[in-house]
């Protein structure tokens, strides 16, 4: 039987910190139906308060929960370090390391870690992100030269949300363009990429995961048949290695997997910042 713990992120930010590294954490555990809740801007003494006493029914309810935490303020953190769970403070793990390691003290100021502390880097994201939201799906060719990174796939491999990942986390100039049925059958790129394939990165995926996802799209089609897809992905593959593209099969990586080896692969490296 799956146990179920109630997991709390708590933040006087955003709560994305907490989130992401309390989840990876969480990642190693199994069998154990983690109950998730996000409890951001947590800025007042009050709203501190509050949070102990939800908690705290949860917590008189069954397990003890666990808490992530990156709160900054120090009164709000000892507020928050009275409700009945496991506490991790991301902060008081981390800082007091670096703060002897640099001879400084923290400036414990809240929210600088996805503010626009940065300009340059907050600016060319959106730029990137533009550009991305522009040429999705092949409907713009223009300025293809200015990409980082163009995703090739048939479709409902996970180009779109690869492109838009790549451009908001990392700033990427990453577009993508569908591989239709005549690209396949010629076994050649898009016309609209001539001389780019340089650029290029192909995604695959497993037949029954594309059918799965097709099917949920257009359900009894051709395009969303087993055989279809099959057939697709086995042309696919032909394509990539005939044009000397890489790729690889996304049916079982998240966003950020995919997102990681085609940065490594074509060897680019977020904004600056």
């Amino acid at each position: 039987m799956t146990n179920q713990r109630y997991v709390f992120f708590l933040s006087d930010g955003t709560g994305i910190t907490a989130e992401t590294l309390g989840g990876t954490i969480l990642t190693q555990f199994e069998d154990i139906d983690f109950k998730k809740t996000t409890l951001p801007f947590i800025n007042t003494p009050d709203k501190a308060r509050n949070t102990v006493d939800y908690i705290n029914h949860l917590a008189s309810q069954g397990s003890r929960p666990i808490v992530f935490s990156t709160t900054v303020s120090d009164e709000i953190r000892g507020i928050l370090r009275q409700c009945k769970a496991q506490f991790l403070d991301l902060f008081d793990t981390y800082l007091p390391a670096i703060e002897a390691e640099l001879g400084l003290k923290s400036v414990h100021q809240a929210g600088r870690a996805h503010g626009l502390a940065d300009v340059r880097r907050y600016n060319a994201r959106i730029e990137a992100m533009n550009y991305a939201m522009e040429h999705d799906d092949g409907q713009s060719t223009r300025d293809l030269a200015k990409a980082d990174v163009i995703l090739i796939a048939p479709s409902r491999c996970g180009k779109t949300p690869t492109t838009l990942y790549l451009a908001l986390q990392h700033g990427i100039f990453a577009t993508n363009f569908p591989l239709t049925e005549e690209d396949l059958e010629a076994q050649k790129l898009p016309g609209s990429l001539a001389g780019l394939a340089g650029k290029c990165f192909g995604l695959t995926s497993e037949a029954e995961r594309l059918h799965q996802v097709r099917t949920e799209r257009r359900p009894g089609s051709k395009y969303a048949s087993l055989p279809q897809c099959a057939y697709e992905l086995r042309q696919a593959e032909s394509l990539y290695r005939r044009q000397n593209v890489p790729f690889i099969n996304s049916a079982n990586m998240s966003i950020e997997e995919i997102a990681a080896v085609i940065m490594q692969e074509k060897a680019l490296r977020r904004s600056p910042g």
